[in-house]
């Protein structure tokens, strides 16, 4: 084992007393972890936060080192779960900054070989053949598959809907489309992610095991198609990046050949630490598959309405946890302006003692999950920020009196919603940031330098910018980076140009 990979010993040695805290690094050490927790689990815990390039578990230690690929990345981890410690088999785990730089491992220490991928995890020790073995048949490099997966659902006692595998789906990264079907006389889904390391972790986990106990078992592999396209947001198909799309034929339940149990499905509340839950571990009793992140265990309970399943609207929660924002920078109304690119923004609190964590209100559960399926990741203000969903259902207004320095803010009648009317442009505009803005609403007086110099004055870099040759009023203006734009975008939508002309700023599709 090279310098770079971990002294066991003493690192062992120093958990068990007082550590000394280390200056941030990709690299974080793990502690307390339960004996039969894989490495496939330890991953999941680092992959909200980013990208994870590598894994030394400590077999028979109870600790791991995992490194993520950016120490953004791992800061916005540690950050997280420092307030919230996070469980592995309902235990819980200590999560800290390690003092190695990177992992590297050697063959004379017998551990996993060197692995080239930058975006591969090595699975060490004995203890870990399930992802060991993936790796292994492809010498130690992920496989190239796309971000599409085909599932199968076998011995269906249970109603498997599309909100089911969303929920379960959805820990593993951002579920961007579902499409349901049969087939020869199997039910079956084609699942889309935004990226194929997400589809890589979620057949990883997830394949072989059982939606409900003994029950509804999931058979996954890597669809051939490299794009989804969904028409129609019904119980058959969702595009969660188009709130726009008809609801279709209007069939409004999911054709299959069982009848609906004599259960009740109810989907609690969330209770524990806010964002995450204990994950993973089969509860008692006929439960939906328990996974690592966001929304926790999802449980199956008899009901005194047989017949009868209710499945509110997936996430069901419209109130977002923003953290790893910079608390020198940040403001209730630039968060109400960049999250309202992606729905209509409610309220807005800044934690009072805490200001680099904010929560978010949107106007429904659909338009929080396209808010983080966008944001979530972004840089802003020199930091990556983190949106996930909050355990709270609405943000509450200070009352009178209160000490609040002005860090709750309502919105919820605000003239700068942009899907306050359903037949609106907007829902058809909805795009990732990008460094390209589209600007709209511009005087006829403005002129390119005009624009250029308005940009300048917030700090950024126009690299190139052009007028629509058909309208006048709108433009393309490309600036030096996305975290640029974003900035420019906080800054100067609805910039009042006089005579009750203000700016629309967007992101675009288009670069010039």
């Amino acid at each position: 084992m090279s310098n770079s990979t971990p002294a066991t010993g003493h690192e062992k040695k120093k958990s068990k007393g007082k550590r000394l805290p280390c200056s941030p690094s990709r690299v974080l050490h793990i502690r307390q972890i339960p004996n039969e927790v894989t490495g496939a689990e330890v991953v999941s815990l680092g992959l909200p936060f980013g990208k994870v390039t590598n894994l030394l578990m400590l077999r028979g230690k109870g600790q791991a080192f995992l490194e993520m690929a950016s120490i953004d990345a791992a800061v916005s981890m540690v950050n997280y779960y420092a307030p919230a410690t996070p469980h592995l088999h309902h235990q819980p785990v200590y999560i800290q900054y390690s003092k190695y730089k990177e992992l590297r491992t050697d063959n004379q220490h017998n551990q996993a070989k060197p692995q080239p991928a930058p975006q591969c995890v090595n699975a060490v020790q004995q203890g870990n053949r399930d992802i060991t073995s993936a790796l292994a048949a492809e010498c130690g490099v992920l496989p190239r598959h796309g971000s599409v997966l085909r599932i199968i659902v076998e011995n269906v006692f249970y109603p498997v809907t599309l909100d089911i595998l969303y929920q379960i789906f959805s820990k593993f990264g951002f579920v961007l489309r579902i499409i349901m079907f049969h087939k020869n006389n199997q039910f079956q889904s084609l699942l889309q992610y935004s990226d194929a390391m997400n589809a890589y972790y979620a057949k990883m986990s997830l394949d072989g095991h059982c939606i409900y106990t003994g029950c509804c078992t999931l058979r996954i592999e890597f669809s051939k198609l490299a794009n989804l396209t969904v028409k129609y947001n019904n119980d058959k198909s969702r595009d969660f990046t188009r709130i726009d799309l008809p609801f279709g034929d209007g069939q409004r339940t999911v054709e299959t050949s069982i009848p609906f149990a004599t259960q009740n499905t109810i989907f609690p509340s969330y209770t524990g630490p806010p964002g995450f839950a204990p994950a993973l571990g089969f509860p008692q009793g006929p439960s939906v598959l328990p996974v690592p992140g966001a929304l926790g265990p999802l449980m199956v309970t008899t009901s005194a309405a047989p017949g009868h399943m209710t499945i509110p609207d997936i996430p069901g929660n419209s109130v977002l946890l923003v953290s790893n924002l910079n608390p020198e920078a940040i403001t209730p109304y630039g968060l109400f302006i960049l999250f309202g690119v992606y729905g209509d923004v409610h309220r807005v609190k800044i934690m009072f003692k805490k200001r680099g964590i904010a929560l978010v209100q949107m106007a429904d559960a659909t338009q929080a999950q396209l808010a983080i399926n966008y944001l979530n990741g972004q840089r802003l203000y020199g930091r990556v920020m983190h949106a996930t969903l909050s355990k709270y259902q609405t943000i509450q207004l200070p009352r009178e009196g209160q000490e609040d320095k002005g860090l709750t803010k309502d919105y919820s009648n605000s003239p700068l919603h942009r899907f306050k009317n359903p037949c609106s442009k907007n829902f058809q505009n909805i795009f990732p940031p990008s460094a390209t803005l589209h600007l709209s609403n511009i005087p006829s007086s403005a002129t390119v330098d005009d624009l250029k110099n308005l940009f300048t004055s917030k700090g950024s870099t126009v690299k190139g910018f052009k007028f629509f040759q058909k309208d006048c009023k709108m433009a393309l203006i490309q600036l030096g980076s996305v975290e640029e734009a974003v900035h420019a975008l906080i800054e100067l939508h609805n910039h009042d140009f006089g005579e009750n002309q203000h700016l629309r700023v967007s992101f675009s599709k288009s670069s010039i």
